[in-house]
């Protein structure tokens, strides 16, 4: 397909039918399954690709991995973008031509199984795993507050860049909170666009728009007024932290 261009579905299920094909014909991989968006619907135009497979004892996981990258490379011109190591899994993000995204999981036979609600088996047999735990809210709301401190003193000190960083981490911390009270998903900002658009509605003041001193306390205001009107979930520590948050938004003097 021509790079230049984003990939097709068509060509999305190219691949996929043809990694599917290889795990079933290698004696080593003895289940599979989709994860992720496509797992419980056909997906979007823009949807990409997640497959986990199990690994049979005396396989080795990596070894099995390192020769489908192998593979994947000569056939599909995919790069190796990362790994994400849980326990004796393996997570290996590619990307492919066209920006298609192909994450692929090899786990032990023994561990193989939904960790959460976005799991289709294609084939083989899975166990039954408990769900992966959603974050609390006391710790949400924490990290927030956590951010918001370092925002303020990273503008003290002159560090515009990094408190640029601190403030945004700060507010996708409290939408974050809003959808875990919503029950929206509160990773990877999944959930911001399902959130009312009376909380949407006050996002774009929560911007850092320019690198100074002013841009950047105003987007940190309105993060905090965001973070404390989503913080009933929380309503002790909130009432107890609130009167320090106010003090962030001040205009500091030394």
């Amino acid at each position: 397909m021509n790079s230049a261009q984003p990939f097709s579905p068509v060509y999305r299920d190219r691949v996929s039918a043809r990694v599917i094909e290889w795990a079933t014909a290698d004696q080593r991989i003895v289940g599979g399954a989709v994860v992720g968006s496509m797992a419980t619907g056909p997906g979007d135009r823009w949807s990409d690709l997640d497959l986990i497979f199990a690994v049979a004892a005396g396989s080795s996981v990596s070894q099995v991995l390192e020769e489908w990258t192998t593979k994947l490379a000569g056939t599909f011109s995919a790069i190796k973008l990362f790994d994400l190591l849980v326990g004796q899994s393996i997570y290996r993000v590619f990307l492919l031509p066209g920006c298609l995204q192909l994450d692929l999981s090899f786990t032990p036979a023994h561990e193989f199984g939904a960790i959460g609600p976005q799991f289709k088996l294609l084939f083989g047999e899975a166990v039954q795993k408990p769900f992966s735990p959603l974050p609390r809210a006391e710790d949400l709301f924490g990290y927030a507050v956590h951010h918001l401190l370092r925002a303020r003193l990273c503008i003290e000190r002159g560090r515009l860049l990094q408190a640029e960083y601190w403030v945004s981490s700060a507010r996708d911390y409290a939408l974050n909170l809003a959808c875990l009270q919503r029950d929206l998903s509160p990773s990877h900002g999944r959930g911001f666009d399902q959130l009312p658009l009376g909380i949407r509605d006050r996002v774009p003041a929560a911007l850092v728009r320019s690198l100074d001193r002013d841009s950047l306390l105003a987007a940190l205001t309105a993060t905090v007024e965001i973070l404390l009107c989503q913080s009933s979930s929380v309503p002790e520590i909130a009432a107890t932290i609130e009167p320090e948050l106010r003090t962030l938004t001040e205009w500091w003097t030394t």
